[in-house]
């Protein structure tokens, strides 16, 4: 059973508003293999409208051919995505009726991810096939059966076959865990919304070591990211001298907000607010009083992840950030269910790494890396 899978869709109109089509595949990111497919014609209508038919057909596909696997939507559509992703609102009223269906057909945990064109290309052929008035199979190997051996394979079948090249460097991120501090020993909740404590000593101990750990073992890096807070920021400066680069303060790479929670041990918490901690326990879904859910806190991540990917492709770049968000990476990078955050523990100034390729696959190079005796 599939327990994951890639949704790809793209559409487009011949005019804007003209002849449209869309294109939708399912693919299991394990094998990359597409398990199904589809390109269908839709009589006049706009690129957008196009764009989210094709986003509606690629999840009834997988609602069909793996209906307990969770998603994650690749498109370049950065206008579906958003919307989707719910950071840009649903304003045109033709776009609501498909905005709300699509919706219905995702999972919860849906992961939605804008790629350039140009990582679309399997869906983007899919459309232009169905345009073009070809008959596009279900399976797309019946695409390459159906071909001549002499002759030059489609741009669907060179699409397909080369999910799994590599022709770019990827762009190496690596996360660093903040130093200790106070609230750190004490294991108390220190979100984005709470006092911001600073390294203590032995954090600031813990910083200079994952520097030089990171001089050692990894050379050379391009750039230097880190969240706003405190801690980060002073665990960033640490590697920052070592290297004698700037640091990039991006506020996406904050610790999630844990709101009323702050400041509180888990077991003040659940003392003092018992109802509320078990319905965060269940659900990735609920925020803690006046605080910020883990799905909230995914789709900001899953952003600053983007713009790190799109501003330093090949490059290998330390980002410096929190015990969440770089769970959330390593989650989404396993494909693993969000309930798996409770079961990764990450100490303070740890390394994780992980690598993105140009075609959209990642990989987790290392997880919890102590740089010494901390």
């Amino acid at each position: 059973m599939i327990d994951h899978v890639i949704v790809e869709a793209d559409g487009g109109s011949r005019g804007n508003p003209g002849p449209a089509a869309y294109g939708s595949l399912v693919r299991d990111p394990a094998s990359g293999e597409v398990i199904a497919q589809v390109g269908v014609t839709i009589g006049i209508a706009t690129n957008n409208v196009a764009e989210y038919s094709g986003l509606i057909a690629g999840l009834e596909l997988a609602r069909e051919y793996a209906p307990d696997a969770s998603i994650e939507v690749r498109m370049d559509s950065k206008l579906v995505i958003e919307q989707m992703a719910g950071r840009w609102k649903v304003k045109h009223p033709d776009m609501k009726p498909l905005a709300a269906k699509a919706q219905s057909l995702a999972p919860l945990g849906t992961e939605w991810t804008w790629v350039p064109r140009a990582q679309n290309s399997a869906a983007d052929a899919l459309a232009n096939m169905a345009l073009d008035g070809k008959t596009v199979p279900l399976r797309p190997t019946e695409v390459v059966a159906a071909k001549g051996v002499d002759e030059e394979p489609s741009d669907l079948a060179k699409a397909l076959q080369g999910w799994g090249a590599q022709a770019e460097p990827p762009t190496q991120v690596i996360f660093l865990r903040h130093g200790e501090t106070p609230h750190t020993v004490d294991k108390r909740f220190s979100g984005s919304g709470g006092d911001d404590p600073g390294l203590s000593e032995n954090g600031e101990a813990q910083a200079r070591a994952a520097a030089a750990y990171l001089k050692a073992r990894v050379g050379q890096i391009d750039a230097i990211v880190s969240s706003p807070m405190r801690r980060a920021q002073q665990t960033a400066s640490a590697v920052a001298a070592s290297y004698g680069l700037d640091v990039d303060i991006s506020p996406e790479w904050r610790e999630c907000s844990f709101g009323d929670w702050d400041g509180f041990t888990f077991a003040e918490v659940q003392h003092k607010w018992p109802d509320q901690m078990n319905a965060w326990l269940a659900s990735t879904a609920v925020a803690p009083p006046n605080g910020e859910s883990f799905e909230m806190c995914g789709r900001r991540i899953r952003a600053a992840r983007d713009g790190i990917l799109s501003t330093y492709p090949g490059k290998t770049v330390v980002v410096v950030t929190h015990v969440t968000p770089i769970k959330l990476m390593v989650r989404a990078v396993l494909q693993a269910p969000m309930s798996s955050l409770f079961r990764m523990e990450l100490r303070p100034a740890t390394i994780t790494e992980i690598h993105w390729y140009a075609d959209g696959l990642a990989s987790l190079r290392s997880f919890n890396t102590i740089p010494a005796l901390v």
